[in-house]
């Protein structure tokens, strides 16, 4: 499948939009520095993360909580070095957004120092006040639902969330809120698929699974992950592309093309 005509257009958060009512699929990954950058815009990626994962796989931390706002500005800089059309998303890490004040104070590095296009957050209603002033400052936001690693340890691990009825109402009513107060796009974490297809159709905002449904206007995956170099086990949720291919550009093309086609994710990806 050609991808050029991808990496010679500029992603927008309009185009984006676009994409969801066209039916076209996103394709996303995480990268942590410049060169991995500029082989997943080769390969057409539209969005790519500076996710606060580095923690785990470029730290080699057990979690994201000792992510810093430093380390997400250092590596969102790397990263925009080797981008020029793909639209480039920062974590907000852990505790940096504990107030209003601070989540825009740390955004707005993020975009001015770092380079960044949007930023994503984790939280339900509670970040509605949050995602709304980050929209009057024109920043960009990507909500970020189910399954929140920086909440881990109140949660009891990394478990599916939304699998009954009163915490999947209460994640639509989330989503439909954070849409509202102006996010721009949505993250599904390790969410069964059925509600995950319910929260993608009830909202116009795109949005992205992960662990969640093909359904879903778009997929990311952790880019370690797919190239099977991750420390630990690697999630159900994502698929080892490297086997089948001879290098890992086309590892990356593979799951670019597979992502676009919507024959990823399959079944053995998703949770019931």
């Amino acid at each position: 499948m050609s991808t050029q005509s991808d990496t010679r257009k500029k992603v927008t958060v309009r185009r984006l939009a676009q994409m969801k009512q066209d039916g076209e699929k996103i394709a996303c990954l995480t990268a942590y520095d410049a060169s991995f950058a500029q082989l997943l815009e080769k390969a057409g990626v539209h969005v790519v993360l500076v996710g606060d994962s580095l923690g785990m796989v470029i730290q080699g931390e057990e979690t994201t909580l000792p992510v810093s706002v430093e380390d997400m500005l250092y590596h969102t800089q790397c990263v925009s070095n080797g981008l020029d059309n793909a639209l480039l998303i920062t974590d907000m890490p852990f505790l940096s957004f504990t107030s209003v004040e601070e989540a825009v104070l740390n955004a707005g590095l993020f975009m001015k120092q770092g380079g960044a296009h949007m930023v994503k957050l984790e939280g339900g209603v509670d970040q509605a006040d949050t995602v709304s002033a980050l929209n009057r400052n024109g920043i960009p936001v990507c909500a970020h639902l189910g399954l929140q690693p920086q909440y881990v340890h109140k949660i009891g691990g990394y478990l599916v969330q939304g699998r009954d009825e009163s915490m999947a109402q209460k994640m639509i009513n989330d989503a439909l809120v954070l849409q509202k107060a102006g996010a721009d796009l949505m993250l599904l974490e390790c969410v069964p698929e059925i509600l995950a297809a319910k929260i993608t159709q009830a909202l116009d905002i795109p949005v992205i699974g992960i662990g969640a449904s093909a359904a879903c206007d778009g997929q990311i995956l952790v880019l370690y992950d797919i190239l099977d170099i991750s420390l630990g086990m690697r999630p159900r949720f994502s698929k080892n592309f490297m086997v089948g291919a001879d290098s890992i550009e086309q590892a990356i093309q593979h799951y670019v093309d597979e992502v676009k086609q919507g024959s990823f994710p399959a079944k053995e990806h998703v949770f019931n």
